[in-house]
């Protein structure tokens, strides 16, 4: 792979334009990023679980905040990629000219990674997920193919949001998002479908990327960038080199702020929090600031900027001085998990904590099991009904509540539970609690 061919402006749906050399405020990659801030998916996240419940009286993060620092510590690590090249090769934007648009790529790309997830974090696609392995939506594995009940079975966040970006949804741009082909392929963790995903020793295959729906259209961006085939799988490929830098910036905010919101909550003490991102502060001896803050949510604020600073710094470095074997595909780790031995230690053990005091705290566990039981009760609701063709009233009404953007014409099995899938995923927490209350009839709508 070759960074010319990758850093590709070409737009999905206009690959026949031509870019223009009028002067112009933003970069392509620039627009990407505002398309992405203004659209009604982007703004639903505000109101999406990130880990703690919402709303409440202390503030946490949802996944719009989330997914707005994630794009701040992406556009670092592109930028610093960058000016480290630049460094070694003063020379470098003649041979590369869109290098220095990384930054801008990968912003955009992190802005959009959680674009797909469904409401109430994991454990909304875990219940979309086990509606067809555990629950009534076993009946349809003999009405699909082999391939879509792998995408059914193993309801994805990523893939998702692949298909929000180019999906044609019904009344709306037949050309989705009209994203560039460098930022779309960069949201891919794992380009490969359902059926050939889910190898827990393939970095490239951990997950998947793309329903079966979207296969065509990834193939198209792979086949447009160069993206090489993957050698363990004739159908799939290897990531896009950006891709880590995004799955980087991920892995930084959600390990370190995850603290922060863990002590906002009194789940960790101030030392807990300080014993545990210390470490990741660089070596700076921060103990004369740390002990002139009186309040301790200012001394992890501290503790957060600087570990995730020690981070950025060293994936940005990794990156750059491994390129060969990112553009190779030969890179067969996170880039968190190729730092210094001891900065790794310290994640794992933050890791560890997250897992054990955060991630299974109550109010946690809480949110997650009334989740599972709103979003597989929805399914239940809507699915059903949608597939009938002889549909009674009470049917009729309920296939009345979808949304027309998220009707199809097509007249598949498959493609009716996409159609509903596509509106449940894309409900906010709230609006998916208050839609179960008034289906199951525990409120009623006002008549006012």
């Amino acid at each position: 792979m070759n960074w010319k061919q990758l850093l590709s402006t070409k737009r999905w749906g206009y690959e026949h334009r031509e870019v223009s050399d009028q002067i112009d405020a933003r970069s392509e990659f620039q627009r990407d990023y505002d398309r992405l801030i203004f659209s009604s998916p982007f703004r639903r996240l505000q109101n999406k679980t990130q880990v703690f419940p919402l709303p409440g009286a202390v503030f946490v993060h949802n996944r719009l905040t989330h997914s707005l620092e994630v794009a701040s510590v992406g556009r670092s690590l592109g930028r610093l990629f960058y000016n480290i090249m630049k460094k070694e090769n003063p020379n470098i934007d003649q041979e590369y000219p869109f290098l220095q648009e990384v930054g801008n790529i990968v912003s955009a790309a992190c802005l959009s990674h959680d674009l797909g997830n469904p409401a109430f974090g994991h454990s909304g696609e875990a219940a979309i997920s086990s509606y067809f392995t555990e629950g009534k939506g076993q009946v349809y594995k003999q009405l699909v193919s082999v391939e879509e009940w792998a995408d059914l079975t193993h309801f994805e966040g990523n893939a998702n949001a692949l298909r929000i970006l180019t999906h044609a949804f019904n009344g709306k741009d037949e050309k989705g998002f009209a994203l560039t082909y460098a930022t779309l392929a960069s949201i891919v963790k794992y380009p490969c479908s359902a059926i050939e995903g889910h190898l827990k020793n393939n970095h490239h295959r951990k997950k998947y990327g793309y329903f079966d729906t979207e296969t065509a259209a990834f193939r198209k961006i792979a086949k447009e960038l160069g993206l090489k085939a993957d050698p363990t799988n004739p159908n799939g490929y290897l990531r896009h080199p950006l891709v880590y830098l995004v799955e980087a910036a991920d892995d930084i905010c959600y390990n370190i702020i995850d603290l922060e919101d863990a002590h906002h909550l009194k789940i960790l003490s101030y030392t807990e929090v300080e014993e545990l991102l210390l470490p990741l502060c660089g070596g700076e001896d921060l103990r004369h600031r740390l002990d002139a803050l009186a309040d301790t949510g200012s001394r992890v604020e501290l503790l957060r900027a600087k570990a995730i600073n020690t981070l950025i710094h060293g994936c940005a470095s990794v990156f750059a001085k491994n390129q060969d074997r990112f553009l190779a595909g030969t890179f067969e780790t996170p880039l968190v998990d190729a730092l210094d031995n001891n900065i790794v230690a310290q994640m794992k053990k933050i890791s560890a904590i997250s897992v054990a005091r955060i991630y299974n705290a109550p109010t946690v566990v809480q949110i997650e099991v009334a989740g599972f039981k709103v979003m597989n009760a929805l399914l239940e609701e809507f699915i059903p009904p949608y597939l009938k063709e002889d549909k009674g009233h009470f049917d009729k009404k309920i296939v009345a509540m979808i949304p027309d953007q998220f009707h199809t014409a097509q007249t598949d099995t498959y493609a009716k539970i996409r159609a509903v899938l596509d509106y449940v995923s894309g409900m906010t927490d709230i609006y998916a609690v208050d839609l179960y209350r008034k289906i199951k009839g525990i409120s009623i709508p006002s008549l006012k």
